[in-house]
């Protein structure tokens, strides 16, 4: 046996939802490195049209957030592409007023943007793992949490900063990571394994006084980086983790372990 091999993903199609992002592209990048077929789906045309050019991967205009359209969108890509074996929910849908304090949330943008994130996830989930039962594939379904998801905040160390903590994010991470508990208990005697992967913070250029907040509350004293994320949803895709599902997969420095 070889160990390496197992992390490999030759002969195999990917979808990374969301696959332009900060994290995504780092996705992207690691199962295209793997050797897998990778298609990647997001909004922004140009974007996409300049990553596949540098990289090789496939692109296709898909908006997640469009919820009453889904069954219909995912199922034609499986048409189209037929054996698509690993799909990752990775995008970041939001409204433009994003952001507020949890006493400030109209109700409005709330419902919104759980259906947006947190419904668009579930529902591509389902969609995504119907269609690998039906062609009997051995499917890997990877759904994009958040430490927030699985613990509350530290509201301290936003404090001297302008950034906020936004009350919904927590609603929608902490449903993603049950859903994903229910498809993989569900899903498993189709040999369709469903993994949460919860990323703690990513240094992004943040404000110095809250990276150096985070860095101190954190084990490993830093931020993460993407990259470090993306080698943990190659994992959890390939056959290194062929006998893990329904997992709450941390990749946070240990944040959470305190």
């Amino acid at each position: 046996m070889s160990y390496l091999d197992k992390f490999k993903l030759t002969g195999k199609t990917a979808v990374v939802c969301g696959g332009l992002g900060l994290i995504g592209k780092q996705v992207s990048t690691a199962f295209i490195q793997a050797g897998a077929k990778v298609i990647v789906l997001d909004v922004d045309e140009a974007k996409g049209k300049q990553f596949s050019a540098e990289s090789g991967a496939a692109f296709e205009r898909f908006d997640l957030s469009d919820v009453t359209h889904l069954d219909e969108a995912i199922a034609s890509l499986f048409k189209r592409h037929s054996q698509i074996q690993i799909w990752v929910n990775v995008a970041y849908p939001r409204t433009s007023d994003w952001g507020h304090g949890i006493e400030d949330v109209p109700a409005e943008s709330w419902q919104r943007n759980v259906d947006m994130h947190m419904n668009s996830y579930c529902i591509a989930t389902r969609a995504a793992c119907e269609e690998m039962r039906k062609a009997k594939i051995d499917g890997r379904v990877i759904n994009f949490g958040s430490t927030y998801g699985v613990v509350g905040p530290d509201f301290e160390i936003y404090g001297g900063t302008d950034m906020k903590n936004e009350s919904t994010y927590a609603a929608i991470k902490g449903g993603i990571v049950n859903f994903c508990r229910y498809a993989a208990s569900y899903y498993g005697k189709y040999n369709i394994r469903v993994n949460c992967l919860c990323p703690g913070g990513m240094y992004d250029n943040q404000e110095a006084s809250f990276v150096k907040a985070y860095s101190l509350r954190t084990p490993l004293r830093r931020m993460g980086k993407p990259e470090e994320v993306a080698s943990a949803a190659l994992f959890l895709a390939s056959d290194a983790s062929s006998y893990i599902t329904g997992t709450t997969f941390m990749v946070d420095g240990g944040w959470t372990c305190i």
